[in-house]
C-alpha cells in the first residue's frame, strides 16, 4: 500500500468533539495504526466560537499526527504553506468536518488530493468536490441529477455520542443533575451564577438532589470559580446567586455560601457521567446535541440579562456583535429584534428540537429567574414519567449510530478510486 495523507479541515470545539473525534477513531480502525502508511493531519480554520484550546484538544486525540492552529490557516489557504512547513505525500484525501465548504475545493486542488465533504444540513460546490457523505436522504433530493452519484447517506455524526457511552442504571435515589453553564466567558458570566442559583432553589425543595458540572476541556477551574464569585462577576446579582468558592481536595468542587456542594468532573468526554444524570440544565450549543444523542432530558437556558452573551453566538449575529466599536449597538438591536421575534414565533434552537421539528425539551429565553427554572425541574422530579417520555422521544430522533464508520468507509473508497485512476 502506498503511503497516504488524510488532511482533515475543521474549526470549532463542537466539531472537534462531536465530528472529528469519532471520525479519526473510525479511520484508524479501518485503515490501521501504521503512521508510515496513513498519516492524519488536522488544519483548523477560524471560528467565532473558538476557545483558543482547540489545538490542545486535538493533540489529545492519539489518532491525529499533526495539528495546525486556526491563526495559521489563511497563509496555508492562500500560499499552501503550513506554519511548520509540513511535507505532503503524493496520495491523499481532504476531508471536510467543519468550516467553509469552499476550503476543501481550494486546498484539494493545490495538493492534488481528492475531496470528501460531510454535509449535515447543506452541501455546496458539487462540481468540484469528489464525494459527499450526508446526514439524511432528503439532502440528495436537492442535488442536480448529474451530481447524485457523488452522494452517499452516512448518517448523523452527532448520534455517535450515544454509541460511545455506556448505559449504567440510573441511581433514582440520589437524583444526580448535570449543570452545563458553558465554556466561554460570554456564556459563563450568566451560566455559572444562574446554574448555582437554580441548584440552590432545587436542593432546598428536594434535598436528595446532587449536582455536577462536567468541566469543558477548554476551561480551567480557576476561571470557572471566578464566575461563581460575585465580587468578580457582577452579573451574579441579577440572579440572586449564592457565592461559591473552589475546593480542590480531595476532588474539586464548588461550595456555596449556603453549604451546597457542586462536584466538578474533569474527564472529557463526560458521557458516562452524563448518562447517570436524571436530567441536565444547560446553555444553548453543541452540548445539546451530545445530550440529545445520549437520550438525556434537558432544560435549555438562554438568559438575556447580559447582552455580551450574544458574543458567543454562531453565524452573522455573532460576527456583528463582535465588531470593534459597533458591536454593543448591534448586540442591543439584535437582542431586541430576536427576543420580540421569538415571542411571536418561537424558533427551535436546541439540536434535539431541530432534529425533531418540535420542542421535545424546553427552551427558556429571556430574563430568566432561577426559581422559574427550578420549579420546572422540581416538577420533573415529582413526575418521573415526564422524564421518561422525553427520553423516549430523544432516543427516537437521535438516529442510528454508525455515521463515523460510514464516513471512514467513504474516505477509503475515495482513496481506492484515486489509486485505480
Amino acid at each position: 500500500m502506498q503511503s497516504i495523507d488524510i488532511l482533515i479541515l475543521s474549526n470549532g470545539p463542537g466539531e472537534l468533539t462531536t465530528w472529528v473525534r469519532p471520525v479519526v477513531q473510525a479511520i484508524r480502525q479501518r485503515l490501521g495504526q501504521d503512521r508510515q502508511q496513513v498519516r492524519i493531519s488536522l488544519v483548523l480554520s477560524p471560528c467565532p466560537n473558538a476557545s483558543g484550546q482547540e489545538v490542545a484538544i486535538a493533540q489529545a486525540y492519539p489518532e491525529i499526527d499533526r495539528v495546525q492552529a486556526a491563526q495559521d490557516f489563511f497563509p496555508f489557504l492562500i500560499w499552501g504553506k503550513t506554519s511548520e512547513r509540513w511535507d505532503w505525500r503524493d496520495r491523499g484525501v481532504v476531508l471536510f468536518l467543519g468550516g467553509d465548504q469552499l476550503f476543501p475545493v481550494i486546498i484539494g486542488k493545490r495538493l492534488g488530493y481528492r475531496t470528501v465533504i460531510y454535509g449535515e444540513w447543506e452541501t455546496r460546490w458539487h462540481a468540484w468536490i469528489d464525494r459527499f457523505g450526508v446526514m439524511k436522504p432528503e439532502m440528495i433530493d436537492r442535488v442536480a441529477p448529474k451530481y447524485v452519484h457523488k452522494f452517499q447517506v452516512v448518517g448523523d455524526l452527532m448520534a455517535e455520542a450515544g454509541a460511545q457511552a455506556s448505559d449504567p442504571e440510573k441511581a433514582e435515589a440520589q437524583d444526580l443533575i448535570g449543570l452545563l453553564p458553558g465554556s466561554k466567558p460570554a456564556k459563563l458570566a450568566q451560566g455559572v451564577p444562574l446554574c448555582l442559583a437554580i441548584a440552590h432553589h432545587l436542593h432546598r425543595a428536594c434535598p436528595q438532589t446532587r449536582f455536577v458540572i462536567p468541566v469543558a476541556p477548554t476551561l480551567d477551574l480557576a476561571t470557572l470559580a471566578k464566575f461563581a464569585d460575585p465580587t468578580q462577576n457582577p452579573i451574579s446579582s441579577a440572579f440572586g446567586s449564592p457565592a461559591a468558592e473552589l475546593v480542590l481536595s480531595p476532588q474539586p468542587y464548588l461550595k456555596t455560601s449556603e453549604g451546597l456542594q457542586i462536584d466538578l468532573y474533569m474527564v472529557s468526554p463526560a458521557y458516562d457521567l452524563l448518562n447517570q444524570c436524571r436530567f441536565c440544565i444547560t446553555t444553548i450549543g453543541a452540548n445539546t446535541a451530545e445530550l440529545g444523542a445520549l437520550g438525556i432530558p434537558m432544560i435549555v437556558l438562554m438568559p438575556t440579562q447580559q447582552i455580551d452573551a450574544m458574543r458567543a453566538w454562531d453565524g452573522l449575529p455573532g460576527l456583528l456583535v463582535n465588531l470593534p466599536g459597533m458591536g454593543t449597538i448591534f448586540a442591543l438591536l439584535i437582542n431586541r429584534w430576536y427576543h420580540s421575534g421569538y415571542q411571536r414565533k418561537p424558533r427551535l434552537l436546541a439540536w434535539p428540537n431541530i432534529w425533531a421539528g418540535e420542542a421535545i425539551v424546553p427552551e427558556l429565553l429571556g430574563h430568566l429567574q432561577p426559581q422559574q427554572v427550578a420549579d420546572l425541574a422540581i416538577d420533573w422530579l415529582h413526575h418521573p414519567e415526564k422524564l421518561e417520555q422525553i427520553r423516549d422521544k430523544l432516543r427516537h430522533v437521535r438516529g442510528t449510530t454508525g455515521a463515523a464508520q460510514n464516513l471512514a468507509r467513504l474516505v477509503e473508497e475515495t482513496l481506492q478510486v484515486e489509486a485505480s485512476a
